[in-house]
């Protein structure tokens, strides 16, 4: 088995890790789309908001059985995190693993993995959350099936980095 990491940016060369803008209604931040060949186990998940967003809102993980269509991921954004690591068999593309979505897409069916509502206080300080799974609850996602994590800002956008660990 081998681990892996997702941001909701391309990966960094010259420039730092890019903030991704929330928008001000549903959307997905960072999509990863598992093959008909492998499923995945999560190891852990979290994300950054520069600012709180004004009203009650919420980021979720969840597995969908419809794509997003996002900006798809290179095979250099899907981090081995072992050096020695085979590349990810994550599904590459817009409408596959990516991030900042253009279109939603229609889901029909979900699982919700972990929600963490946001504060709406200016000056809010749980702007900053991660999750790890302790080994026997750790979600698995199965073949031909989208894990998104998902930001709702009621009423002002809000600039996020997010982040998914798992093991193939």
């Amino acid at each position: 088995m081998h681990r892996y990491k997702a941001f909701n940016a391309p990966m960094p060369t010259t420039a730092a890790l890019a903030k991704v803008s929330t928008g001000t209604a549903v959307k997905t931040m960072l999509q990863l789309a598992t093959p008909s060949t492998r499923q995945i186990q999560l190891i852990s998940w979290g994300f950054s908001l520069d600012v709180a967003p004004g009203a009650a809102s919420v980021v979720e993980l969840l597995q969908t059985d419809a794509a997003a269509t996002v900006t798809a991921h290179v095979a250099s954004g899907v981090q081995p995190l072992d050096p020695n690591a085979p590349a990810s068999l994550l599904t590459l593309g817009t409408s596959a693993t990516g991030y900042t979505a253009t279109a939603e897409g229609s889901t029909t069916a979900a699982r919700v993995f972990d929600v963490k509502q946001i504060p709406l206080a200016a000056g809010a300080t749980d702007l900053t959350y991660f999750y790890q799974w302790m080994p026997d609850e750790r979600p698995i996602i199965a073949v031909s099936k989208f894990l998104r994590v998902r930001a709702t800002m009621a009423t002002s956008a809000s600039n996020m980095t997010c982040w998914i660990v798992w093991d193939e």
